[in-house]
């Protein structure tokens, strides 16, 4: 297995129920992303989110 899995398997195990199921979906996501080569996807929605957040913080003057 790769050690990514295995830290993932790992993590998985202890981190809080919420916690890992969060993550699961991330990574479900992502590897659905993948294999569809739209991973480049993602990257522009965080991005987007970016501009959200900037735009939502308050004025500072």
């Amino acid at each position: 297995m790769d050690s990514v899995a295995e830290l993932l398997d790992q993590k998985l195990h202890k981190w809080q129920p919420q916690t890992s199921e969060e993550v699961r979906r991330w990574v479900a996501e992502i590897i659905n992303l993948a294999d569809q080569d739209t991973l480049g996807l993602l990257r522009s929605r965080s991005v987007e989110q970016s501009v959200l957040d900037l735009l939502d913080e308050p004025a500072t003057r």
